[in-house]
């Protein structure tokens, strides 16, 4: 698909059938995710696959959202891994790991894979749940798999406000 294709087209998927991702096809969004850029090229980012029923089920405890989803992708960061900004009030890993994640959700749907980002969980709760250690803190939960038949976008998908509300010249 042309890049202008993929992100008109790419949804939040809200209910999923069970047929698992391929592994090329996973192995491609996998590694979209490993070249998205990171502040000082630090590679902060943990990726964990979910696809093993009872590692899914310690996904639904923390979650209602995995709407079904055969894969889940957990994206977390290396806090003890991150470039701080001047004025040492940010550090890089929620970004890096943000723009890592956006990329593999690109690359899902240039591969026709659905996904959906989640984030309506409990970050430590989901570390504790799922072993991760210290030192890693989660940003967010990545759904992937093939929409259930039948299900398309919420009809508010393609509301969108109109560029002037959004941006501003300088």
């Amino acid at each position: 698909m042309e890049f202008k294709e993929v992100v008109e087209k790419r949804y939040s998927c809200k209910k999923y059938s069970d047929r698992q991702v391929e592994k090329e096809k996973l192995d491609a969004i996998l590694n979209a995710g490993r070249l998205a850029p990171t502040a000082k090229n630090l590679q902060e980012q943990r990726v964990y696959v979910i696809q093993k029923e009872d590692a899914l089920k310690k996904i639904d405890s923390i979650t209602p959202c995995r709407y079904g989803a055969p894969t889940v992708v957990v994206v977390a960061f290396d806090k003890d891994n991150v470039f701080t900004y001047p004025g040492e009030k940010r550090d890089s890993g929620v970004e890096d790991v943000t723009i890592v994640a956006t990329h593999m959700i690109l690359a899902a749907a240039d591969e026709g894979v659905d996904s959906c980002w989640i984030n309506y969980f409990d970050p430590d709760k989901a570390s504790a749940e799922l072993g991760l250690p210290e030192n890693e803190e989660i940003l967010m939960l990545l759904d992937l798999g093939y929409a259930a038949e039948g299900v398309g976008p919420l009809d508010t998908h393609t509301n969108r406000k109109p560029l002037s509300d959004t941006v501003v010249y300088m």
